[in-house]
């Protein structure tokens, strides 16, 4: 694992352990048939990326992973003529705490786990573009 937290790609790409990181993201994207590669079309907006990387520690502040994502600069586009509604993969810690009395309640067993990569599981209605 790298112990440097890259800031930009040009630091990720001196560095194997991110390069090794940001081909797996680009891996789980394959996998997951979550994008098709074409060529620029006209008259489209096109949303920019970006990686964003970021160490996880253990609990003796050891760096134990190093996680990146290839995010989307979503500011780019305008509501009304890109996209119609937005959805956030967030969870309310009410909701959480919610769900974690119940499960209490009821004598549910709960485990926790990490995914390498989250996809909502709707279709979109527009095409998106990036860059």
């Amino acid at each position: 694992m790298s112990s440097i937290e890259a800031r930009s790609i040009k630091e990720a790409l001196l560095e194997h352990d991110w390069i090794s990181a940001m081909q797996e993201e680009l891996a789980e994207f394959k996998r997951n048939s979550v994008w098709e590669l074409i060529s620029k079309p006209q008259g489209h907006t096109i949303v920019g990326t970006r990686w964003v990387y970021k160490n996880k520690l253990d609990e003796f502040g050891s760096v134990f992973i190093n996680k990146e994502r290839l995010v989307a600069k979503g500011y780019s586009q305008l509501e009304g003529v890109d996209y119609v509604e937005t959805y956030a993969m967030v969870a309310r810690m009410e909701a959480i705490r919610i769900f974690l009395a119940y499960a209490a309640h009821k004598n549910i067993k709960v485990h926790q786990m990490d995914v390498k990569s989250a996809f909502l599981n709707g279709e979109l209605k527009e095409e998106v573009y990036l860059q």
